[in-house]
């Protein structure tokens, strides 16, 4: 993130943060166990208004309606959840994109939600932004130079000829030529565009990435490359990830912890590892039923759940439950009016997951649950699904060439 006017970074400032040219940063025994980013009761709602000359509020659109949710120093946590369920707002709210309607966001014991101006502007130097769109995150008018370097030059880091040496190091730690600084955003593709993306958010040495969706764009293999850098920088440097994206296989992969949100809230948090082998919240093991297990055998045992009707509009969510309208679990338990009636608050439960349901403790071992993991089953149907890809297909037979007619 950038922005003009900002006091320059002085050498203690920067001496105390990793630097990705250089080398990996020296870390406390307690590091990984302290809290960077804590966020409470986190609002963002937009005004609706009609009128053109006289302009009247007639609603809000509550993009994000009061979440709760810290990340440790080091550790990657997963937002998760369908398109419009607030994701995006919640990551550009984080790096103050978008001003909080209320709420607070506390970065390194400084609530960021008062900030403006100066200070703001020097705390960005400490959080950046991965964009989604590989493509409409740079500038055309600008080479790669140009680009990366721009936060070094509003920041005031170094001199000129060390910028220009940062970028190229930069360049080089994220996999690119260095001699491609003076090359323009069009002649690259978009797994190398979105490369000089992630060189740009390193520039300031920043504690906080918020990825927006980094490798939705891309194909499956550019993905890989992007997750597997991803990775790499942050074991080198100690980065810590809010990673947002909608296919649960990524997160995943890359999570610590997941938090699954829904029409603005977070329906679950659990470690990455406990939410996919026992999800407790009705959305969240919809879910996961929709994503796909490389295994024959584990597949063969699962159901897809399909949820009934559409998304509520986040400019008027339903009372109580805002999953109600959905929910296959309510129709199970006979439509019980709490699920109505009461906003079921983000509880944590024996198992450690956080999940804001009023019966999620009816989800443990049902059937839905099993046949959205593949856990268990019916031993023939494992067996038959065994012996179904253990047998190798019959040989195809040759084809005789056609014949020329009259020949």
């Amino acid at each position: 993130m950038t922005g003009s006017g900002v006091e320059p970074t002085t050498t203690a400032e920067a001496a105390s943060r990793p630097d990705p040219a250089s080398g990996p940063p020296a870390t406390g025994a307690g590091a990984a166990d302290r809290i960077l980013l804590q966020v409470a009761d986190l609002r963002v709602w937009f005004p609706i208004t009609e009128g053109l000359i006289l302009e009247r509020h007639i609603g809000d659109v509550r993009a994000v309606d009061g979440i709760d949710f810290e990340i440790r120093r080091g550790e990657t946590l997963g937002l998760v959840g369908e398109s419009g369920c607030g994701k995006s707002t919640t990551g550009r709210a984080i790096v103050r994109l978008y001003k909080p309607t209320s709420g607070s966001i506390t970065f390194d014991g400084v609530d960021l939600a008062p900030l403006d101006g100066k200070a703001l502007r020097k705390m960005r130097s400490r959080m950046q932004m991965i964009f989604q769109d590989p493509y409409a995150s740079l500038n055309p008018r600008m080479n790669v130079a140009g680009i990366v370097g721009e936060p070094l030059d509003i920041h005031e880091v170094g001199t000129k000829e060390e910028r220009r040496e940062r970028v190229r190091d930069l360049l080089a730690t994220v996999g690119l030529n260095p001699d491609f600084a003076v090359r323009y955003p069009h002649e690259f593709s978009g797994g190398q565009r979105q490369r000089i993306g992630v060189a740009r958010a390193l520039a300031l040495n920043p504690d906080l990435i918020v990825a927006d969706e980094p490798i939705s764009a891309l194909d499956v293999s550019i993905q890989a490359q992007i997750i597997n850098l991803l990775e790499r920088l942050q074991g080198q440097f100690g980065l810590t990830y809010l990673f947002i994206a909608h296919d649960l296989s990524v997160v995943r992969h890359i999570s610590d912890r997941i938090a699954v949100m829904y029409l603005g809230r977070i329906v679950e948090l659990a470690p990455s590892r406990d939410l996919n082998r026992e999800p407790l919240h009705p959305y969240s093991v919809a879910l996961l039923s929709a994503i796909p297990i490389p295994d024959p055998v584990v597949e063969s045992r699962r159901r897809r759940i399909i949820l009934q009707g559409d998304v509520p509009s986040p400019a008027a969510p339903p009372s109580g439950c805002r999953f109600h309208t959905r929910c296959w679990l309510r129709e199970r338990l006979g439509k019980p009016d709490a699920c109505v009636s009461q906003d079921p608050p983000l509880r944590e439960l024996a198992t450690g997951h956080q999940v804001a349901c009023h019966f999620a403790e009816e989800v443990a071992g049902s059937a839905e649950q099993i046949q959205a993991t593949g856990r268990g089953g019916p031993p023939q149907a494992s067996a038959a699904a065994a012996v179904a890809a253990a047998t190798p297909l019959p040989p195809v037979p040759p084809v005789a060439p056609p014949t020329r007619p009259g020949g």
